[in-house]
């Protein structure tokens, strides 16, 4: 479907949204739909005779007009009817935008124009008209959610919310652009700038991450929206570009978002043909609307939205009365436009030379205007517009109490989620094992943790990437996530998609709404996903990864699947927490504090091979410490040698431990399931643990041995893996590579002769 400026002039209005109900299937009454917004003008509909009465006063025309003629002298006439006025006045606020753009970049000399200057009649478009916020709250939780993939163009959505009265970002903040410490960094930070949904910049990530929050909103709407009091009901809107086109991670999620027919996800292609390097005919020349459309997108092309923004206006009503597949919406820009450098790479970054930006300003009768001038009468248009975003807040809440009402128990659910989703005493649901029950993997004690749990946290969400059976990632006695099938389903089926996995599921965590997600895959995978991973450290997601198969202990797989390298590059990224825990109780308290920490992503490292379910001395609340005394012969002495594992080798330490202390040795076995939590603890409770005057210290480990020296000190032996793993049974495998307790033993008795 394509929309060139041939069409009719379209309406002003956007359509209603269609809100999932549960599981009844009728059509709600129309009255029960949650308004459109419209623009605040008199608008004669192309589809309806119906007319929006609400019309300028003459003060604020006369504003206008003087504004409207100097810009557009031979283009603009007296008399102009309500509709062409709000044309030109939405003309004159993308000038705007745009001259802000260009003074933000020349006043910081960084930056990159070139997408936001291409792409203003579209972020304009949305904020003035299409989407659903709240400036004085922007955390409103059945706001509308927007998602910039294409990241470097942030200062467009910076611009946009300055505009739209977000207090995150005022004109000194654009002055502030790049600069440290500034709320306008590089790339739009969550954790940063109020208004941005979710930290991206690595192209791609934005799009995973949008079909993440479009998929929290159907599963929510599903599960709490009734016919006569709808809760749940937004829309996710996600501008990407060109590099993330290209992207693989893209594909994925836009495969899975089809899949699912998540319809109130719109996708917005900045399609202005070129990536840093120059043109994209150097690497890509494929039908993006065609493989959007094979995927099962609703496709939409804009052909010229810089003459004609109202065609970008009917591919939103298009996307609005689609119910059944998510939009693509396909828009021809100029990269960089009204500069020299429009239509060319060189638009992507960097600053514009004096020239340049005078003929800029010449362009949009710019030229006797300071930097950083903001027409008043837009800030006014655009407090209009934050007013129905109040207004809608308003009214959700009356619909929020009258649902508390009629639907207590849906309600209490529903508040204990916006609360973050933790109830009081979920902790109490995690098993407890002792050494005397059934040998089992640490996967399959993540399986039992996982399913008490979900009994009691109404927002524990997540999936495989077709490996549950493997993973043991799978709440029994619960739907898959489908759409129209079961849409309130609380597992959800990734299919072979790790990285998308990783970032829709940073999605899900940023939705504000207490859903909890786990994303379950090979540890050897976690390679897939490592952007993904990286990123919600970084945007304080707190996804919980469940990676088995964690060592050269899984097997007969072989190198391939065997991780090695893993754990040292994961405990590496700052704020994920990694815990390798050794047996079921460690298990229960590595769940125990990822779950807990909602701001902080966790990885949990588990076996495949049978471990203990309680090794004597483990403790699931001593997990929260990362490290810990498991068992020590040495009395009131020091002891003469520390044993530190984690996993599956903790048991080697105990065994080794056993027989040196039968030999009238005295020796300590440490457990340090996550070394994060362990380096912050204070300095007391380390050298209680790891004394410094105790150095015969060894560890065991089957991984990298990068990272232990800090632990084992300068004489210190580390038992681990420097090379890739072997196809062998999983005992021959430990064999080969030193971790029996034989070996251990004999590691242990050399140093301390040392």
């Amino acid at each position: 479907m394509a929309i060139s400026s041939a069409l009719l002039r379209p309406s002003f209005s956007l359509l209603p949204t269609n809100p999932t109900t549960q599981t009844n299937k009728t059509k709600l009454p129309r009255s029960l739909h949650p308004p459109s917004l419209r623009c605040n003008c008199l608008i004669k509909a192309s589809n309806t005779s119906t007319t929006n009465t609400t019309s300028f006063s003459q003060d604020y025309k006369n504003s206008w007009t003087q504004e409207l003629k100097s810009a557009y002298e031979q283009s603009y006439r007296e008399g102009v009817s309500d509709e062409e006025l709000q044309e030109l006045m939405d003309r004159r606020g993308v000038d705007n935008v745009r001259m802000l753009i260009v003074d933000a970049v020349q006043h910081a000399k960084a930056g990159h124009p070139g997408m936001a200057l291409g792409m203003a009649e579209v972020g304009y478009y949305l904020y003035r008209h299409a989407m659903r916020y709240n400036p004085k709250n922007p955390k409103w939780f059945n706001r509308d959610r927007f998602v910039l993939s294409a990241g470097h163009g942030c200062l467009l959505q910076y611009v946009c919310l300055h505009l739209a009265g977000f207090k995150s970002v005022q004109v000194d903040d654009l002055q502030r652009l790049c600069k440290l410490g500034s709320r306008t960094p590089g790339h739009p930070e969550n954790v940063v700038t109020e208004g941005i949904e979710v930290t991206t910049g690595p192209l791609g990530q934005g799009v995973a991450n949008a079909v993440g929050l479009a998929l929290a909103e159907a599963h929510l709407a599903a599960r709490l929206n009734k016919p006569d009091a709808v809760v749940v009901d937004h829309r996710t809107y996600c501008i990407m570009g060109d590099g993330c086109a290209m992207e693989g991670i893209v594909n994925e999620a836009a495969s899975l978002a089809a899949h699912w027919k998540l319809n109130k996800l719109t996708l917005i292609y900045d399609d202005n043909h070129n990536t840093i390097d120059g043109s994209t005919t150097h690497a890509f020349s494929e039908d993006i609307c065609a493989r959007f459309k094979a995927l099962g997108w609703n496709t939409i092309t804009v052909d010229d939205v810089h003459r004609d923004m109202g065609s970008f206006r009917i591919a939103l009503q298009s996307a609005f009365s689609e119910t059944q597949k998510p939009t693509f919406i396909r828009v021809k820009t100029l990269i960089g436009r009204l500069s020299k450098k429009e239509g060319t790479s060189k638009a992507h970054h960097g600053t514009f030379d004096e020239d340049d930006v005078k003929q800029m300003r010449e362009k949009v009768k710019w030229n006797d205007r300071e930097p950083f001038h903001v027409i008043p009468m837009i800030y006014r248009d655009m407090q209009i517009h934050a007013d129905q975003g109040e207004r809608l807040e308003r009214e959700w809440k009356s619909k929020l109490s009258y649902f508390r009402e009629k639907y207590p128990e849906d309600a209490t659910q529903f508040q204990i989620l916006l609360n973050g989703g933790l109830p009081p005493g979920w902790e109490g649901s995690l098993p407890k094992w002792s050494t005397s029950d059934p040998l089992d993997a640490t996967r399959g004690y993540s399986e039992k943790c996982i399913n008490q749990l979900v009994k009691l946290l109404p927002g524990l969400i997540g999936g495989s990437a077709d490996l549950a059976s493997s993973n043991k990632a799978y709440m029994h006695g619960f739907e898959d996530f489908q759409q129209p099938n079961s849409p309130w389903g609380r597992n959800i089926r990734y299919g072979v998609r790790e990285h998308a996995m990783a970032g829709i599921s940073n999605g899900i965590a940023l939705h504000g709404s207490g859903l909890i997600p786990y994303a379950a895959t090979f540890l050897i995978f976690s390679d897939y996903m490592k952007n993904a991973i990286r990123l919600s450290a970084l945007s304080h997601a707190g996804v919980i990864y469940i990676m088995t198969h964690d060592s050269i202990g899984l097997g007969e797989d072989g190198p391939t699947h065997q991780p090695v390298e893993q754990l040292a590059g994961l405990r590496a990224v700052p704020r994920l927490l990694v815990f390798r825990p050794a047996d079921g109780n460690e298990t229960s308290g590595a769940y125990k504090v990822a779950v807990a920490n909602r701001d902080v992503p966790s990885l949990i490292a588990l076996s495949r091979q049978k471990v203990a379910a309680g090794v004597e001395g483990t403790s699931a609340d001593d997990v929260a410490r990362g490290g810990y005394i498991v068992s020590d012969n040495s009395d009131k002495e020091l002891p003469e040698i520390i044993l530190i594992g984690t996993g599956s080798e903790l048991c080697l330490c105990e065994g080794s431990a056993n027989v040196l202390r039968k030999e009238g040795r005295r020796v300590r076995v440490v457990s340090l399931v996550c070394w994060r939590l362990f380096d912050r603890q204070p300095r007391e409770y380390k050298e209680l643990v790891l004394p410094s005057s105790v150095s015969k210290r060894m560890s065991v480990e089957a991984g990298s041995p990068i990272g232990w020296r800090e632990y084992v000190g300068g004489e210190g032996v580390i038992i681990g893996v420097d090379e890739f793993g072997a196809s062998g049974a999983y005992l021959d495998t430990f064999k080969e590579f030193g971790f029996t307790e034989e070996n251990v033993t004999r590691a242990a008795k050399s140093l301390l002769q040392v």
